[in-house]
Parts: structure tokens; C-alpha cells; sequence
């Protein structure tokens, strides 16, 4: 894990110079482990992500929008909204050496501190009160799970027990001396300083061994003088009093191996960062992925199920479509069977018509276990299942065709889903849908509301983010004087302007379709074209599923998709 104390130094040194001050505007629990606080300041709006996870644990600022993902808020959320929302961040603390960060929060019904632990699987997000009692974690840790510290509700908070281990400030000779002469000669460097300082982390003590060393890996027999390491050791020292902070990551292939609030010089090459947020944010979004896809996953399998059931089902119905020629050889075939009965003897396999009618002979095989009376008859049963199907499949294949695209629909619903509650309104319209067994009745968790955004120009602008909203957006919220987008031959959202009456200029229109663009299955795409209609123009497509529609009088603009301004 890189998230060691000097990390957690240089991100506090960061908050401070950024939130400190903010007023906390909404907090919100993307995960299960997770807490996540959106910060407003003079200058802009700041996003602080605390994850307790045993693998991912953190705290830094991050540039993506936070939202809910989860379904049930923990009680630590509903405190946390009673006791930090609407109040000012007024202290951010990190113990010396420690990867331990106090925020304190000034509200109008008193002081409170959101401690956040880093320390692998025994990670928390702790909340206390003026009294320093705890008043709720993001995991209660209770007597039959430890007797070296409980953490519950009316307790009194104690910090994290401290390690055995000596502090980089103020090291001596002698005190490195005998951490070097506790361990086999033949052990690296850097394990020997990890197992004796405090506050390290493998990275840290690997750089410090390569700065004493010229070697990461060097052993500890290696070391023949003391004042290198202590000189590499004093440069850390050095770099958390004065906060002169250089963020570095490393990367192979693309993907980033390591960061750093300081140069990574042990690997070579490197790469300077911006800040260490945008370093530790980078990193484990690519460490931790979607953190929703566990979630999706077993919706994406039901809509691969059930295309395949539809690609079998049209398939099948497409076999029965008989062409219309071969419908009237089937009845032709049957007339002649009942005009040359007579002729036709016990046992025949074909009947030769010398003349069909257009001058060309006609061979028409028979069964010969039936009488001509049963092989006619049975002809025009085919005749008539044919013409049947000429009439009923079209119209089936045509709903076949409308529930592949409200499988896309729901599909790219799905994707765009961007929290639990998102991902199971999704997993309701499967179900009402009758692609997924459950109770089909009005679900909990259809209350996610469109997007709402103002253009440029001051226009509200509504998009629907999945089948449920695009409904709503379109045909409860839009009017008849209002302009209806969606991406052109692509399964995404309804996005409405609301005119009032008003000429749309070419700026909102163009805002509105990078809207229904990243938005909709084409949103990876250079360009996508976006048809605007009167909603007026707009209607449902009869036997269709909600959200599915129909208009003319479009028009068709090309716009690069782009990411909401909110």
C-alpha cells in the first residue's frame, strides 16, 4: 500500500490550502466503506472521497462527481448530515508521522471531527463530538472483535494504538545502528527500515535505501557508512516540515505502478503530477476499477440472456415466413392433388402434373402412407399455416425487433447508471419487463430524478438518464413549444429544453445535444449526430416500452460528446 504518512502529510497539506474554510454542501456514501463530502469554497466546488476498504483505503480530493451508491445509508451518513452538512471545515490535523487525518467541522448544533484512519484492513472513518466521545464509525469495532480498542457509539475515541517503532524526526546514529544490527545482514535495506521507523511504507523505505544506496534492493551489509541514510532519511524529515511538496507517478504500458508526494528517483523515469490527489485519485481509479461492476454484472448477463433468446426467437420466426409463391404452390399443389385423384395410386411418392396452368410440368411429392384425400388435405394445412404466417409473423418479428432495442436500451441504462439505487431501477424494469423473476409491482427505487442543467444562455435543459426518466423528461416534464433531443439511431437519453415560448439559440442547442450524446451508446465516439425535434413532434411507439418513441420533422446536428457542467 503507498498510502503511507508522508502521503496523508502532503494530502493534508493540500486540504489545506484548498477546503479549508469550505462550507461541507452534501455528503454522501458512494460505497459501502466510503464517505464522500462535496465542499464549497470561494473559488469552487471540491470533491473529498475517505474509503476505509482493508485494500483502498485513502483520503484525497478527487476531480470525479460524487454520487450515492449505495441503497441503505449507513448511520454514520445520517449523522454526518445532521452534524457536518451546512457547516464550515475549520482545522485539518495529521498526528506527526501518523496516517491519521482529523477534519474538524464547525456546525450550528456544535463541533464535531470526521477521523479518518488509513491503515489497511483496520481502516475507519470515525465521527466525534466536542467531548471526544465517538458518536458512529464506518465499522463498529466492538469488545469480541478486539480488547486493544472498541469503537462504538457513546465510547470515548482513543487514537490508534502506537507501534513499536521509532519516528524519523530525531533519529540518531546509534538508534539506526541498532534497528540495522536487530536483522540478518544478508536482509534488504529497506525492509530492516521498515520493520524499525514509523510511518513508512514499503515505497518510502525502498526510496530511501536507493538515495543512501544507489540500490533499492541493497542489503543491509551494504551499508559501511550511516550519514547517507541519514542524510536520505533527514531529506524526508526536511520535506514534511517545509511542505515543499513534488507529486510523481510512475507507469508501464500506460497504466501507473506507483506515486508519490516526492520524485519516485528509484524507478528512473518518472513523471511529475500536478498535486497528490490527482496522483492518488489516478491510481486507484485504475486499482479499483468500476466500483459498480460487481453490481451490473448479473444485470448484463439477464440482458445477454434474453437477446439470445430473442435473436432465437426471431430467427425461428423468420423460418416460419414462407414467401408468397411458395404459399400459392402449396395450394395449387393441393388442387391438383384432388383433380388427378383418380389417378393417383395406393403407395405413390410424387404426382407429375403435365400442365400447372403456365405450360410447365409440376411434381408434387406425396406421402405414400396417406390417400390423395389426406395428402390434399395436408398440403392445405401448410397453405393455411402459411398464409397465416404471412400475416401474424411480420408483426411478430416487428415487436421482436422492439424489444431488442429496449434490451440496448436497458443496456446502455446500465452503463450510464451511475450508483446502486441507478443500477437497481434497471434491475426493476427487468423485472416488470418479465425478463427477470421478482414481484413486478411499483419499485422503491424508481425515484432517481433527470438531470437538470442550465445553458449558457439560461435555458433549463432535463435529461432523462435511464427508460423510466426518458418517459418522464419527454412526456410528464416536456411541452408542446419544447425542443425533444435524443442521439440519432442510438439507444441514451431524452434531453428536453424548455423554451417558454422563447427562440433556442444555436449555443444551449448545441449544449443540449453534447448532452444527448455522452449520454447515449455513442458517447465513446468522436462525433455523434443528434436529431431535434418539436416535442410536439414526439410519440409513443405503439406496443412499445417505456421510453420508446417515434417523431418527425427532425433536424440532425453533429456534436463531440462531452461531460455535463453542473
Amino acid at each position: 500500500m503507498y498510502f503511507d504518512a508522508l502521503t496523508m502529510a502532503a494530502v493534508a497539506h493540500e486540504l489545506r490550502d484548498t477546503i479549508l474554510g469550505g462550507r461541507v454542501q452534501k455528503v454522501l456514501q458512494p460505497d459501502d466503506l466510503s464517505i464522500g463530502l462535496e465542499v464549497y469554497t470561494p473559488r469552487e466546488r471540491r470533491y473529498l472521497l475517505a474509503s476505509a476498504h482493508p485494500q483502498h483505503c485513502r483520503v484525497h480530493l478527487t476531480q470525479t462527481r460524487l454520487r450515492r451508491g449505495v441503497e441503505t445509508p449507513a448511520p454514520l451518513l445520517l449523522l454526518l448530515r445532521k452534524y457536518a452538512r451546512g457547516g464550515r471545515i475549520s482545522a485539518i490535523v495529521q498526528p506527526p508521522w501518523e496516517r491519521v487525518l482529523k477534519i474538524e467541522v464547525d456546525h450550528p448544533l456544535g463541533m464535531s471531527t470526521l477521523v479518518v484512519e488509513v491503515m489497511g484492513r483496520h481502516s475507519n472513518i470515525i465521527l466525534v463530538d466536542a467531548a471526544g466521545e465517538v458518536m458512529d464509525a464506518i465499522k463498529r469495532v466492538t469488545p469480541e472483535m478486539t480488547r486493544v480498542r472498541v469503537v462504538l457509539p457513546h465510547r470515548l475515541y482513543t487514537p490508534p494504538p502506537p507501534l513499536a517503532k521509532l519516528a524519523l524526526s530525531g533519529l540518531t546514529e546509534g538508534r539506526l545502528q541498532q534497528i540495522l544490527a536487530s536483522v540478518p545482514q544478508d536482509a534488504p535495506l529497506w525492509r530492516a527500515l521498515l520493520g524499525g521507523l514509523r510511518g513508512l511504507s514499503p515505497l518510502l523505505a525502498r526510496e530511501i535505501a536507493y538515495r543512501a544506496q544507489g540500490d533499492a534492493e541493497a542489503l543491509v551489509s551494504a551499508v559501511d557508512k550511516f550519514s547517507p541514510l541519514l542524510e536520505a532519511i533527514e531529506g524526508f524529515n526536511e520535506l514534511m516540515r517545509a511542505g515543499e511538496w513534488r507529486p510523481s507517478v510512475v507507469k508501464e504500458k500506460g497504466e501507473i505502478l506507483a506515486f508519490a508526494p516526492y520524485p519516485l528517483t528509484q524507478y528512473g523515469e518518472h513523471e511529475q503530477i500536478a498535486s497528490v490527489s490527482a496522483a492518488v485519485d489516478a491510481y486507484y481509479a485504475q486499482a479499483v476499477g468500476d466500483p459498480y461492476e460487481a453490481a451490473r454484472r448479473p444485470l448484463r448477463a439477464v440482458i445477454a440472456e434474453a437477446r439470445e433468446r430473442l435473436r432465437r426467437r426471431r430467427e425461428a420466426l423468420e423460418r416460419a415466413l414462407v414467401p408468397e409463391a411458395e404459399a400459392q404452390r402449396l395450394r395449387v399443389s393441393g388442387e391438383m392433388i384432388l383433380a388427378y385423384a383418380a389417378e393417383i395410386e395406393e403407395g405413390q411418392r410424387e404426382l407429375v402434373v403435365p400442365d400447372a396452368g403456365d405450360g410447365s410440368a409440376m411434381r408434387i411429392p406425396l406421402d405414400p402412407k396417406l390417400s390423395s384425400v389426406e395428402n390434399a388435405q395436408r398440403t392445405f394445412k401448410e397453405y393455411r399455416k402459411a398464409k397465416g404466417a404471412a400475416a401474424e409473423v411480420p408483426t411478430l418479428i416487428a415487436q421482436a425487433a422492439l424489444e431488442a432495442q429496449y434490451l440496448d436500451q436497458l443496456e446502455t441504462d446500465l452503463d450510464l447508471a451511475a450508483n446502486h439505487p441507478e443500477i437497481q431501477e434497471v434491475r426493476a424494469a427487468l423485472v416488470e419487463a418479465g425478463y427477470l423473476k421478482g414481484k413486478r409491482r411499483r419499485p422503491k427505487v424508481g425515484r432517481s430524478q433527470p438531470l437538470k442543467v442550465i445553458s449558457s444562455d439560461g435555458f433549463e435543459i432535463l435529461v432523462g438518464r435511464n427508460s423510466r426518466q426518458n418517459e418522464e423528461v419527454t412526456f410528464r416534464l416536456g411541452t408542446g413549444h419544447d425542443l425533444w433531443l435524443h442521439a440519432r439511431g442510438l439507444p441514451g437519453a431524452h434531453v428536453i429544453i424548455k423554451t417558454q415560448g422563447r427562440e433556442v439559440p444555436e449555443r444551449t442547442l448545441r449544449q443540449a445535444a453534447e448532452l444527448a450524446a455522452t449520454t447515449s451508446r455513442g458517447r465513446g465516439s468522436a462525433r455523434v449526430a443528434v436529431d431535434v425535434a418539436p416535442q410536439r413532434n414526439v410519440r409513443r411507439i405503439k406496443g412499445g416500452r417505456p421510453g420508446m418513441v417515434t417523431y418527425t420533422g427532425e433536424r440532425t446536428i453533429h456534436v463531440v460528446p462531452t461531460e455535463p457542467k453542473v
